[in-house]
């Protein structure tokens, strides 16, 4: 998630916020954003780089909500419908213009909002299910069941969705004609393959991208830890999350898993944008 009004104000935080490359299609972009202006504009810059916008109205952060942002918005239906309209209509389709939003205690206003969506000319929808309130609940198949059989676009289900057999699941409890996994796929970048914890050759991958990319440590490490929580026993997992260079990262990684960092250095194919212009697994935790 982006914050769009820093987004369009700051080349710093275009330079930090949004890079990619010619392999990263189809890509959506995600803003946070509480009036027209940003949205549209921020909407506007990525469209040449992207294949569409994503409008998050989902977000139950206390510093989101409190600054109009993320599921905040949910409380103003008129608007998120405006933001819209603005950027459907200055940007033509093919490009898609999508809404990520929670479920609202009245599950008749859900529908009523995502058909407002709909009618709006949104591309899809994608449901949290449960309320803006709800943290470590269960979700509310039932609601998303509804929601998704009372409106005619593609809802995408999201929710506890922490293996293909919970993305299958939610899917045929539901209708709902996508799944969305943020936490699982942090975790686990294969799960969607089926793998049960993340393989050794994604890591590998990704010390190979972080390096023909040149990605900062703290992205390279941040991520680790998170593909590592369930390989690594506690102990290690400790050491490793202390670790503060590539350097220590390879060498921790080499010793303790046998991956090997990679000599690559460059770009990439990772594309300058210009804005003046419109197999193998680790089943068992390491000893």
């Amino acid at each position: 998630m982006i914050l769009a009004d820093s987004f369009v104000m700051s080349e710093k935080a275009r330079n930090n916020e949004f890079t990619t490359s010619k392999g990263d299609r189809p890509l959506i972009v995600q803003f946070a954003a509480n009036n027209i202006n940003d949205f549209t504009r921020a909407a506007e810059m990525v469209s040449p780089y992207s294949d569409g916008v994503d409008l998050n109205c989902g977000c139950p952060q206390h510093w989101a909500m409190k600054d109009g942002y993320g599921a905040d918005l949910l409380s103003k239906p008129e608007l998120i419908r405006d933001l819209v309209l603005s950027v459907r209509n200055r940007i033509p389709r093919p490009f898609s213009v999508s809404v990520k939003v929670r479920l609202l205690l009245d599950v008749r206003k859900s529908i009523d909002l995502c058909q407002s969506l709909e009618s709006a000319g949104v591309t899809f929808i994608t449901v949290h299910a449960r309320t803006p309130q709800q943290k470590h609940q269960p979700i509310n198949v039932e609601a998303l069941k509804e929601v998704t059989s009372r409106v005619r676009l593609p809802i995408i289900g999201n929710g506890d969705v922490r293996s293909l057999q919970a993305a299958q699941d939610l899917h045929d409890k539901t209708g709902c004609r996508g799944v969305m996994a943020a936490r699982g796929l942090l975790t686990n970048p294969a799960m969607f393959s089926g793998a049960v914890v993340t393989p050794v050759e994604c890591v590998q991958q990704w010390l190979c991208l972080t390096s023909v990319t040149e990605t900062h440590f703290n992205t390279l490490h941040h991520h680790l830890v998170f593909m590592l929580e369930k390989v690594l026993p506690k102990p290690l997992r400790l050491e490793f999350n202390s670790l503060k260079t590539r350097e220590q990262v390879l060498d921790f990684l080499a010793e303790h898993l046998g991956v090997e960092g990679s000599a690559q250095s460059g770009e990439g194919g990772i594309i300058q944008c210009d804005y003046t212009t419109e197999g193998s697994y680790f089943t068992e935790a390491v000893k």
